[in-house]
């Protein structure tokens, strides 16, 4: 006759499937992090995929059962961090209801927190740096991310147009004159500022541009001139 099994031993058994399960289902999301924090501190050329399967604390093939090169890994990286944030910045900018004006303002403001405070921040300096040996990459970040970031902001620009509240302008260039000096601070913020962070307000600075950038669009108020 089997010996019966005590409950206690029973309970483990049942939950030691669960645990096991969790764990690979959470290997791609490991995997993703821990090239993530590898591309950023190296590079995306300088990054072997043997380190970042050391680093998620898995084997090199089990690296391969999700990810087939170092640029799908990256693809994989800039899909779960950065284009989040651009789908962020689209759901808000639909839902908002207030002035163009205060759009611009919040997606600004969220903007510089997505690339100065968070674990991407390194990702467009990276692309900056190594778009040209890898032209396919830089390709795909300014599909899923450059565009789609532009689109936000010129949508919000075009509103304020149609509404009255700021003055016609080339709209392409505008977003460009909006944007590149949040790119520029946060590349900054990443490599020399980390060694001088003193000589960097970053408030006063993203107070500076937004309100600067602001007036240069804001539609001018008519003013009626007595006849001489």
């Amino acid at each position: 006759m089997p010996r019966a099994v005590p409950p206690r031993r029973k309970a483990a058994a049942r939950q030691a499937v669960p645990r096991w399960k969790r764990r690979k289902e959470a290997r791609p999301a490991e995997i993703v992090a821990a090239g993530l924090e590898l591309f950023v501190e190296r590079g995306f050329a300088a990054t072997r995929l043997e380190e970042v399967a050391r680093r998620a604390g898995v084997t090199k093939g089990t690296l391969y059962l999700y990810f087939a090169s170092k640029e799908a890994l990256f693809k994989a990286v800039v899909r779960e961090t950065i284009v989040p944030a651009i789908a962020r910045a689209e759901a808000l900018a639909e839902r908002h209801t207030g002035t163009a004006r205060a759009l611009f303002e919040e997606l600004a403001r969220g903007m510089w927190r997505e690339h100065t405070e968070s674990a991407m921040a390194g990702i467009p300096k990276l692309i900056t740096a190594e778009a040209g040996n890898f032209p396919e990459l830089a390709r795909f970040y300014y599909e899923e991310v450059v565009k789609r970031g532009h689109a936000v902001f010129a949508n919000v620009l075009r509103r304020g147009i149609a509404n009255g509240e700021f003055r016609p302008v080339h709209v392409p260039s505008a977003v460009k004159l909006a944007i590149a000096p949040l790119l520029h601070a946060a590349a900054l913020k990443q490599s020399i500022l980390k060694c001088v962070p003193e000589a960097f307000d970053a408030k006063q600075y993203i107070d500076t541009h937004i309100t600067i950038f602001l007036d240069g669009v804001r539609q001018a108020p008519v003013v009626d001139t007595p006849n001489a």
